[in-house]
């Protein structure tokens, strides 16, 4: 199939792409296309206008700032996946990555790309709510930080402007030696998670967990953090019965239901892999993974 007509910009810079969006209604903004290519061609959307980000250059960086990571927008996703200073200060999204698509999506996926599109089951979302990430966004009146707590809107809706854009995010780090897992169930590899787990843990000389996130991914509109479960998890040690027992909470979230899978199935894989991400995130962090 093919897209429909529209007009298509290539600015050089981030101010240039703002006043095209500012001065053309019904645009689309394209960073690494993986997901807007196929909407396009099935004719799922239709802009009159197209705005390519490939071209401003400065929107691609990997950081260290201090005690958390800064990345750009038009970061692709395969330079995150070989990236050391994310291996080192988020594993969790390096083990994410593994995980988003085949080797070609990630050869031009873009993390701003996926943050914007905000896919309810896809793999980056996900670490940002685990890990409390801040999103940054450009438009006309300048930039403004937002927690990914606030981040999305609804279903596939970003809280942005239509004149706004994302240009980059600042993921803190945990402290060296805490357990991270992601774990995901998907039809085939590659495929979007029919559900999906991100655990994050600290754990004390005494085995026991002082510190504690876990997102459950592909079961609601957006990434849900399972505050719940976090608390309880506070001052327990590893024992996979009590870590299933916490677990089964998962099966009264309001989760979707489609083709795919049934709310009831969706709710179920939801209790299997957040079990098996902090049964995992736990051995890593006790060293007996």
């Amino acid at each position: 199939m093919k897209p429909p007509v529209f007009s298509y910009h290539d600015p050089v810079s981030v101010e240039d792409a703002i006043a095209l969006l500012s001065q053309h209604e019904n645009a689309k903004v394209l960073a690494g296309g993986q997901s807007l290519m196929p909407m396009l061609n099935m004719r799922y959307v239709m802009p009159d206008h197209v705005i390519d980000l490939n071209r401003i250059e400065s929107l691609a960086y990997i950081r260290e700032d201090g005690n958390a990571l800064e990345i750009g927008a038009m970061t692709r996703q395969r330079d995150l996946e070989f990236s050391d200073l994310v291996e080192r200060h988020c594993p969790l999204m390096h083990e994410a990555l593994l995980q988003v698509g085949h080797r070609q999506t990630r050869n031009r996926g873009t993390i701003g790309g996926s943050l914007s599109h905000l896919d309810p089951a896809a793999e980056l979302p996900a670490v940002c709510a685990a890990t409390d990430a801040v999103i940054r966004v450009q438009g006309p009146k300048g930039t403004r930080d937002i927690a990914f707590a606030d981040f999305p809107a609804g279903y596939m809706t970003p809280s942005i402007e239509m004149d706004e854009m994302v240009i980059g995010l600042r993921v803190p780090s945990w402290p060296a030696g805490h357990g991270y897992a992601f774990v995901e169930f998907s039809r085939r590899h590659g495929d979007f998670a029919v559900a999906s787990a991100a655990a994050l843990l600290e754990v004390g000389s005494d085995g026991k967990i002082s510190r504690a996130s876990l997102t459950v991914g592909g079961v609601g509109a957006a990434p849900l953090r399972m505050g719940a479960i976090e608390q309880a998890l506070i001052g327990e040690t590893g024992d996979e019965d009590r870590l299933r027992d916490l677990c089964e909470s998962c099966r009264e979230i309001n989760a979707m239901g489609d083709v795919y899978a049934s709310t009831e199935y969706r709710q179920h894989l939801a209790t299997v892999m957040s079990r098996r991400a902090l049964v995992k995130a736990y051995g890593r962090a006790a060293g007996t993974a």
